[in-house]
């Protein structure tokens, strides 16, 4: 049974329990783009906070990419895992070079979101990161890892839709979560929204411009 009618519906949502937690601190809103800028939205309107994206790739083992080995952030941020590296016997050599195509892949879509603006800098600052939901938490658990190398004071996984384990696992990573729904059962994030389309690159570029004022 859907949840929420769509992600502005969830954002609204997740943003009164935020703005009963963080009404007047010093926060920013970082959305998980690209499921997680309309949910952030509503989040950052309801805190009259800084809103920014934040972009994440995954670094996978070279020889099995599904694997983990790390991710590369907005802010020329780069966090290995090489304990993972180190028992796979995966040489540093490969691995740069996933690094290296996955920094380009960032670059092109920071472009793409941000142009020639900088980062908002979260340095001690309350840094609240937003997406649509999540499954198992493992790719947001690695957001967080990223996300502490730019050294916020607090750093918060803000979610409408979250089964429990995914959320226990979240709260030994990062300082707090927020989730407005926990569910025991939850097949996939999708499955908490009557709509759920996919977010396309056309469609962030035109709310970040909703979002900065800007015209066509």
């Amino acid at each position: 049974m859907p949840i929420y009618k769509d992600r502005r519906d969830a954002g609204r949502r997740l943003a009164e329990l935020l703005v009963e937690r963080f009404a007047g601190d010093d926060v920013v809103v970082l959305a998980l783009v690209r499921g997680g800028l309309p949910v952030a939205i509503e989040a950052a309107r309801a805190l009259e906070a800084e809103l920014d994206v934040f972009l994440v790739r995954k670094v996978g083992v070279p020889g099995n990419e599904e694997l983990a080995a790390g991710a590369v952030a907005s802010g020329d941020v780069e966090v290995v895992n090489d304990d993972v590296v180190g028992a796979l016997g995966a040489r540093r050599e490969e691995l740069q070079e996933v690094i290296d195509r996955e920094r380009r892949e960032l670059r092109r879509r920071e472009d793409l979101y941000r142009g020639d603006r900088e980062p908002i800098d979260v340095r001690g600052r309350i840094a609240i990161l937003v997406d649509d939901g999540v499954a198992t938490g493992a790719s947001m658990a690695a957001s967080v890892a990223a996300l502490r190398q730019r050294e916020p004071a607090r750093t918060v996984v803000a979610v409408p839709v979250a089964p429990s384990r995914a959320r226990d696992r979240l709260m030994l990573a990062a300082d707090e979560v927020v989730c407005a729904k926990v569910e025991d059962r939850l097949p996939g994030v999708g499955a908490a929204y009557e709509a759920f389309p996919q977010v396309e690159d056309d469609e962030v570029v035109a709310l970040l411009r909703e979002v900065r004022g800007e015209s066509d």
